[in-house]
């Protein structure tokens, strides 16, 4: 999953790939509990998706937290429709790699996750996350409704405060609406619950993010 890529600026639109008009093939659920990759979820639930890297790694943070439901690896950000992994590795999809978090808000809430997410990676580093380089591996927040938007960019600001003054530099992260996410291929689904010796390449800055986290009981 260490593949490197050339392309370390984000790509001209006019440039991408045509993409195809089905999705994927992928698995219907997830290795970790069977319940279904992309719903029908139950309701009261919500969805989240986070990009910081390379997505084996980052799916296992998200599955790992209390209150989440299910999560799955996938595509987002970009223009090329049902990207295959190896075109999203070019760089000419537009895509970064991302989780979906389908989450309890009442076992948890965004804000918590928000906080796993700042501290779960460098959100400094532009086009690349450690030794993965290329505009796949960017840092991004796709908010799935305005709260979450709003959130998302005072949770920011409040972290780069907090990087600032450990001597850290400027958050790249990019924070838009969510928009389409295609799920990744089979194999890519909970990766590191298949094969848990895998790579994982995600490493935080060391610098707490101080958001409240607003857990109820």
């Amino acid at each position: 999953m260490s593949l490197m890529s050339k392309f370390t600026d984000r790509f001209s639109p006019g440039g991408a790939l045509p993409g195809r008009t089905d999705p994927i093939p992928t698995a219907a659920t997830s290795f970790i509990n069977g319940r279904a990759l992309k719903g029908p979820y139950p309701d009261g639930l919500q969805s989240a998706y986070f990009a910081m890297g390379c997505f084996w790694g980052v799916e296992r943070k998200f599955w790992q937290a209390p209150g989440v439901w299910v999560t799955a690896v996938g595509y987002i950000g970009g223009t090329t429709p049902n990207p295959t992994y190896q075109e999203t590795c070019t760089g000419r999809t537009g895509h970064t790699e991302a989780v979906l978090v389908v989450f309890d808000p009442s076992v948890t809430s965004y804000d918590a996750l928000l906080k796993l997410f700042w501290e779960g990676h460098d959100p400094t580093q532009g086009m690349r996350q450690g030794n993965d380089v290329g505009s796949q591996y960017r840092s991004g927040i796709y908010t799935a409704s305005p709260d979450q938007a709003v959130a998302a960019a005072a949770s920011r600001d409040t972290y780069q405060t907090a990087l600032s003054s450990a001597g850290k530099g400027a958050i790249t992260t990019e924070i838009a609406p969510a928009g389409d996410f295609y799920f990744a291929e089979d194999y890519h689904q909970q990766y590191l619950a298949k094969n848990p010796d895998g790579y994982c390449g995600i490493g935080g800055t060391g610098v707490v993010c101080p958001i409240g986290v607003g857990v109820a009981a």
